[in-house]
């Protein structure tokens, strides 16, 4: 008894990354800010999910985002929430989202700072009580401060975030991001209001036995993807695929894995977003140890053309990442 009433709490989000600056030079506290913003929103989507079954938020919005995609309430209450707090923090000058067709400009000139973000991945799970979560990527602006926000602002490489991460809310919800000096992730207590650490510099293991794909597409995929699952079948993998893309890449990232969403007949591009999706989980795995590609190139080296460009996204273990890029050689 004496020794659970003496069990530390541990490190808060807000602690860590005070202690984090420091390790900056030239540091003006800005980006830490920014982080403690998307942080309160994440509190408030936590809050929100956890009522979605009691006040009536889940279900279809009636309208579709700029991806033809039926939006889900809960998206675009994710969306003004963030945005919200983002624009009250005042450290960001525009905001580029998945539930909106162009870039939103916070009136900001001062900021310096630009996020990309998929408000609430995997909205689509919310009606049936499985794991969704938000994803954001953060640039420093390339135009003069003071000025007004420019196109090559937001169009920029993956290797140009300053920092990356997701918020998870399943059966807890958790913080992870990166400032590209290791991944660490936090995890929320509701009753004290807090992100304490919880998984200190994560790594990837290098090699996995789980594959994450949609292979209700299988008749639609390029022979390399074909050749590689019936590779996992044969060495009797685990198939572990959610349709939400932050689950299916948390679960890999802890435990050793591959995300696949490959090119198919319907889609030749892929299906998922360059700018807000895909940039940072790649940031993320690059800095547990692991690798993303689109098959061709390294995620972070692709220069992104349009808002909402959509690319093809192999990320996990660096072996099995590898391997299935065998069969393009």
């Amino acid at each position: 008894m004496q020794n659970r009433i003496a069990t530390p709490v541990g490190i808060t989000l807000d602690r860590f990354i005070k202690k984090k600056q420091n390790d900056f030079a030239f540091a003006t506290g800005e980006l830490s800010q920014l982080l403690r913003d998307i942080a309160l929103a994440g509190k408030i989507i936590h809050r929100e999910v956890n009522r979605a079954g009691l006040l009536n938020i889940g279900g279809a919005y009636g309208t579709e985002n700029i991806q033809g995609e039926e939006q889900q309430k809960l998206d675009v209450i994710a969306n003004i929430r963030f945005i919200r707090a983002l624009r009250n923090g005042g450290e960001v000058c525009a905001i580029v989202s998945e539930e909106d067709d162009e870039i939103l400009d916070m009136k900001n000139p001062d900021g310096r700072y630009i996020v990309a973000m998929d408000p609430l991945d995997g909205s689509s799970n919310i009606d049936v009580n499985v794991s969704i979560g938000t994803i954001f990527s953060i640039f420093r602006r390339t135009s003069p401060v003071g000025g007004p926000v420019s196109e090559e602002d937001v169009l920029q490489k993956g290797s140009e975030q300053v920092a990356a991460g997701y918020l998870l809310y399943g059966s807890s919800t958790m913080m992870v991001y990166t400032t590209g000096r290791g991944v660490n992730g936090f995890t929320y207590d509701p009753s004290l209001g807090e992100f304490f650490l919880s998984h200190s510099n994560i790594r990837i293991p290098e090699d996995g036995k789980i594959y994450s794909i949609n292979e209700g597409g299988y008749e639609g995929f390029e022979p390399h993807v074909v050749k590689y699952i019936e590779n996992c079948k044969k060495q009797r993998f685990t198939a572990r695929y959610i349709g939400s893309l932050v689950a299916d890449f948390h679960r890999n990232l802890l435990k050793g894995g591959i995300y696949i969403y490959p090119s198919t007949d319907k889609t030749p591009n892929g299906k998922l977003r360059l700018n807000y999706e895909c940039n940072a989980l790649a940031m993320i795995c690059e800095q547990a140890g692991g690798m993303a590609t689109d098959g061709k190139m390294r995620i972070l080296d692709i220069q992104p053309e349009s808002l909402h460009q959509r690319v093809p996204f192999y990320v996990g273990s660096t072996c099995m990442v590898e391997e299935v890029m065998k069969g393009l050689s």
